[in-house]
């Protein structure tokens, strides 16, 4: 769940850039060509970009930590946790919307339909053309739609020109794209600027068709007089559907130097950014040989015993403190607190002593996804460190982490804050934890 939302968050990102790059520096072009083509060019890679991953080694000497949520044993330990984390609220919200925009996608196709099938169809050149009086003129793939016909009349083959251009061209298949691009980025604002701005060069390049046979003084008259409101279905290119004056004033405007063309370039940084930021990770090493295992560089001591930290797993592989993808519990963080509310209990002994503290277990997530080696790192004594090994070691087999795409041995930290309420309480705890260690902590990227 979080990996999609991650994802969502960075595609979304790289959508926002491109809509943005597009209208700052090639939007007032006349290459509408081009235009066209570097906006789907890039909405594709705004898809592709965040998916892909790639590594890049630093030497760091420090070790990055991921935080979880703090588990509290206590009174309540034994009811069920049905409270959403604010990734699930914020994931249902999301696809909430996607069903909402889908459906009137759906919608929006069969009305599309019904109406094309009640409409008389007749061929004109290599075209289409459907008239009903329900339609305004537009073009739907492969069809012209008109309200009426009359090919007589010089407005309507001006028209009809237009909305050839539109199935020449195949306008209705981009956006169809972004219509599936909004299904996924409803909460985008910038994704509505994205699909007016391609909307934009679709009417530039049939203007551009019309007027090279009509003038532009006449073509711009019959758009004034054809104003009309909507655009219509979701893949429909309607005659005049928005942007009147500045499709006149972009067919007033001198055709755009080929030195401009320079300006497309700039996509190429900006593409380069954008796969830095959201394809690159930069992995900090101990060294530049590989990633830092336990006990490699120094002792690490562990608990009031000083117990040197294992550097061998079961499997006799090396245990990782650091890992490119880290291991994962059945059920994501929501299935492992279910576990544990059911699994663990407050001692009888920490109870009736009042004893409170936090018990910080280390164990280890073999490459099979079995858990070994759990010790205490600190403890508070009373029953509650063997409480805290017993439901680790009982835990079922985890999603091992990975390392260059190979499943390791992860070493992991686990917190476990006991806690009464004030009328338990008989005395000061015996060993409780530092604030700062209060929290579920686990050691890797």
């Amino acid at each position: 769940m979080n990996a999609i939302l991650i994802y969502l968050a960075e595609a979304s990102c790289c959508v926002a850039i491109t809509v943005l790059f597009y209208r700052l520096v090639l939007s007032e072009l006349t290459f509408f060509t081009l235009n066209r083509v570097i906006l789907i060019s890039m909405l594709v890679l705004s898809f592709i970009i965040p998916m892909l991953s790639f590594n890049f080694g630093l030497i760091s000497t420090g070790i990055g930590e991921v935080v979880l949520p703090e588990f509290l044993v206590g009174n309540d330990v034994a009811e069920e946790v049905t409270v959403f984390t604010w990734q699930e609220v914020l994931f249902y919200a999301y696809l909430a919307g996607v069903v909402v925009m889908t459906v009137h996608l759906i919608l929006g196709f069969f009305t599309s339909q019904r109406l094309l099938g009640k409409s008389r169809l007749m061929q004109y050149q290599d075209y289409w053309i459907a008239v009903h009086p329900k339609f305004i003129p537009a073009s739907f793939f492969s069809y012209i739609l008109l309200p009426d016909y009359d090919p007589n009349r010089s407005e309507q083959k001006q028209i009809i020109l237009h909305e050839s251009m539109h199935v020449r061209l195949k306008h209705s298949w981009d956006l169809l794209m972004v219509q599936f691009a909004k299904i996924i980025f409803w909460f985008n604002p910038l994704i509505y600027l994205f699909e007016k701005s391609l909307r934009e060069v679709h009417e530039y390049q049939a203007d551009q068709g019309v007027t090279s046979s009509y003038s532009k003084k006449e073509y711009s008259g019959l758009l004034l007089q054809m104003i009309t409101g909507g655009q219509g279905w979701h893949f429909m290119n309607n005659f005049n559907q928005f942007q009147t004056k500045k499709r006149i004033i972009m067919m007033s405007k001198p055709q755009s130097q080929r030195k401009e063309m320079r300006r497309f370039l700039l996509a190429i940084p900006v593409l380069a950014a954008l796969f830095f930021v959201f394809s690159c990770e930069i992995t900090p090493e101990e060294d530049i040989e590989g990633p830092t295992m336990a006990g490699e560089s120094k002792e690490v001591k562990i608990g009031p015993a000083d117990l040197n930290a294992r550097k061998l797993a079961k499997d006799g592989q090396q245990i990782f403190d650091v890992v490119e993808d880290q291991p994962e519990p059945p059920g994501g963080m929501k299935g492992w607190n279910m576990y544990l509310s059911r699994n663990l209990s407050y001692p009888a002994e920490a109870r009736s002593m009042g004893v409170e503290g936090t018990v910080i277990v280390v164990f280890v997530v073999n490459s099979n996804g079995a858990i070994s080696d759990v010790e205490i790192l600190r403890g508070i004594g009373a029953g509650a460190d063997e409480e805290a090994i017993k439901v680790v070691e009982n835990a079922p087999d985890w999603i091992p982490g990975k390392q260059n795409g190979e499943a390791i041995n992860t070493r992991m930290r686990l917190p476990i804050r006991f806690k009464l309420d004030g009328s338990e309480k008989k005395e000061e705890p015996i060993a409780s934890a530092p604030n700062d260690v209060d929290k579920i902590v686990v050691v890797g990227y």
